[in-house]
């Protein structure tokens, strides 16, 4: 292992479920990502917190998200917890390894302040970056975002340059980072923060990444599904007991499915968008070759949340998404109509559509698991974890069944970089960290006891001790799962064992009131007293 600090990359995408990665079973063609994985660890109980806000919150801090101000979405829906901005009894990443002599720049997506227009002490520069180019808003076209940013100052004019696409801008503007950093800096270590909106919606890519997979999905949801789980098992991921989830029971079989033309250019598209991505993580890795630095780069990547289901926001007008929540525009760069919303004689990818893949892909996309992006079941929290360093992991190829989420990044971080996490931080007290450090799996699976691990968003909830999942799909009852015999959660154990669900709903209880996480429905009412678009709390 070196004695240098290592440079730290982590890259977080957007909305992809766990096993849309060729390295995790997928049908995408993910190069980059699958050396890394080959030359590195993939980890397979990896958790994320289930929706977009929530996770950069807990990735950022190793809070939980309502700690940092973020219950839910950047959206100002009551008390602290809920303020939709990353408030001041947490420190980032950045704040703490810039103390530590890190350079620290970032690229994409922010996705934790409320204010979308004015630099507030929620945005990039002001929580301990030196360098940011990306979006403050979550979503929003590829080819014309919204609330682009270069420092503080809003650079949306940038995106009407020939070819411009968000993916590639996010990818280069982080490889050229890194090329300056060691032009300007070459001894000085560099935290690269790289977060990519693909491939959530909408469904924007090029004609020649959509090309590729013509035909690729051809199969169908149902004999994908069980193919991505042959590969899951044989590559060692998933157990061999664990068996496939239903198909979501809002879905026809394939053979009954209407519109599959347009439903696989859905699919293409989104695997288009993941393609694009890769082939921008490859300009990165090439960056710290071509500098020097890569042998001594801990490379991380993994995913926001589980895969989405949910369409465009339905009941919401063209004027509120452009306007106020500020995720689409009106018209391209050319003036011509952006048609919002999907319909089946359109065909998704250009500029002038803004579509999403739906339900039945989304199922594929989680395989093998139940649910998605807003539910804690483990289709919305598992994600893929790849972590790359050839100085500092010596075991290569290998798989860690090690379970971890992400309050874990910062303290393994902050373990690999010795760099000490703070009581204060510029005269302001700072909750202390939540997370565990992973740096034990790096030479070996560290499956022993490890602390309690609790989830919540929008009522759904999760606490994890050991083998045992006591989940709930708000507003209904408890359920129990053992992981160890039942990851896809198929054999509810809850009214068997009504002990063991009684004492982890106690430690879930008490986790809930420590880390000031509300009752659903009281968030429901300050939702609606402050005027926040239904569409973004209603039940689901």
């Amino acid at each position: 292992m070196s004695n240098a600090r290592p440079d730290i990359v982590l890259i977080l995408n957007d909305d992809m479920g766990y096993s849309d990665l060729g390295c995790y079973g997928g049908e995408v063609h993910t190069p980059t990502l699958d050396r890394l994985a080959a030359d590195g660890l993939r980890f397979s109980q990896f958790y994320n917190t289930a929706r977009c806000s929530p996770s950069r919150a807990s990735l950022l801090t190793g809070l939980h998200p309502h700690q940092t101000g973020i219950g839910i979405l950047t959206y100002d829906s009551g008390p602290e917890g809920y303020a939709g901005n990353l408030n001041q009894q947490c420190v980032t990443i950045a704040e703490v390894l810039r103390s530590g002599g890190y350079r620290t720049c970032m690229s994409g997506k922010w996705h934790v302040s409320s204010n979308l227009k004015t630099p507030t002490d929620s945005w990039p520069m002001q929580r301990g970056f030196d360098r940011f180019y990306g979006t403050i808003i979550g979503a929003g076209s590829f080819y014309d975002p919204n609330t682009l940013t270069r420092g503080n100052d809003n650079v949306e004019h940038e995106a009407h340059a020939d070819g411009f696409f968000y993916t590639d801008a996010i990818s280069d503007q982080a490889a050229a980072y890194i090329r300056e950093h060691h032009a300007e800096h070459p001894e000085r270590p560099l935290f690269q923060y790289v977060a990519y909106t693909a491939p959530h919606w909408p469904l924007h890519a090029h004609d020649e990444d959509i090309a590729k997979y013509k035909g690729r999905f051809d199969a169908g949801w149902d004999q994908l599904r069980e193919e991505r789980l042959e590969r899951l098992v044989a590559d060692g991921l998933l157990a061999a007991h664990w068996k496939l989830s239903g198909r979501d029971p809002s879905q026809p079989p394939w053979t009954a499915a209407e519109h599959k033309g347009w439903l696989l250019r859905c699919m293409e598209v989104y695997a288009a968008q993941i393609d694009r991505m890769d082939q921008g993580i490859a300009r990165i890795v090439q960056a710290l070759k071509d500098t020097g630095r890569f042998d001594n780069t801990l490379i991380i990547f993994l995913a926001d949340n589980g895969a989405c289901a949910e369409d465009i926001p339905q009941g919401v007008s063209i004027e509120e998404l452009v306007d106020k929540l500020m995720i689409a525009r009106a018209t391209t760069r050319r003036g011509e109509p952006v048609h919002i919303g999907n319909d089946v004689d359109r065909m998704p990818g250009p500029e002038n559509t803004y579509q999403s893949y739906g339900t039945a892909w989304a199922n594929l996309s989680n395989t093998p698991f139940r649910l998605y992006k807003h539910w804690i079941h483990e289709g919305g929290i598992s994600t893929p974890l790849i972590f790359h360093w050839p100085l500092g992991i010596t075991q290569r190829g290998q798989i860690r069944h090690t379970p971890g989420y992400l309050p874990d990044v910062m303290a393994t971080l902050l373990d690999v970089t010795g760099v000490p996490y703070p009581a204060q931080h510029q005269g302001r007290a700072v909750l202390p960290l939540e997370g565990h450090s992973l740096k034990t799996a790096f030479e070996r699976d560290a499956i022993e006891a490890r602390p309690p691990m609790f989830w919540e968003h929008e009522g759904n909830a999760a606490v994890r001790i050991g083998r045992w999942k006591l989940v709930r799909r708000h507003p209904h009852d408890w359920e129990l799962y053992d992981l160890d015999a039942d990851r896809t959660e198929l054999n509810d154990l809850a009214a068997q064992q009504p002990e063991r669900v009684r004492e982890m709903a106690a430690q879930y209880a008490a986790w809930a009131r420590r880390c000031g996480v509300l009752d659903r429905d009281q968030v429901v009412a300050l939702m609606r007293s402050q005027g926040v678009t239904r569409a973004f709390w209603e039940e689901e």
